[in-house]
């Protein structure tokens, strides 16, 4: 059994991110609330996601936080894809998923930020985005399949 020895402490800020993508291939992102000082990243396109409760897993909070910040609660193929640290802004450590959902996002209750959309992936350059965000969007569009 191989033993992590790069393993964080208990006391690392964790957080959860999910790229959502549909049957065209787009992916969902929200607009940031513009709250310099307040939030991490303001007034930025991002993807859905937050950070993880006291003793919470990152899996379980990308499902509380998709559900909190969009109503999202029946997407389809949640899975795990790769950590990436916040060196710019948070600092957390986050944990990427990705999903598909298909539906009208127009009419999701957004609770969080400005709103949502999704974006073909052409049209992500032209956005501001997250730097740690715009890492793992180009990591999960190189490993998906064509």
């Amino acid at each position: 059994m191989h033993q992590d020895t790069t393993a964080d402490s208990p006391a690392t800020a964790r957080g959860a991110v999910a790229i959502i993508a549909n049957r065209r291939g787009d992916l969902l992102l929200h607009l940031r609330d513009d709250l310099p000082g307040k939030i991490a990243w303001p007034n930025h396109w991002s993807v859905l996601g937050g950070g993880c409760d006291p003793g919470e897993n990152p899996a379980d909070a990308i499902v509380r936080e998709l559900d909190e910040e969009a109503g999202l609660t029946a997407i389809a193929d949640l899975a795990e894809l790769f950590e990436i640290r916040d060196e710019h802004g948070s600092g957390q450590l986050i944990t990427f998923f990705s999903a598909y959902w298909d539906g009208d996002e127009t009419q999701l209750p957004l609770a969080e930020g400005v709103k949502l959309q999704f974006l073909a992936p052409e049209d992500l350059e032209i956005r501001t985005i997250p730097p740690f965000i715009r890492d793992g969007i180009n990591r999960y569009l190189a490993a998906r399949p064509a």
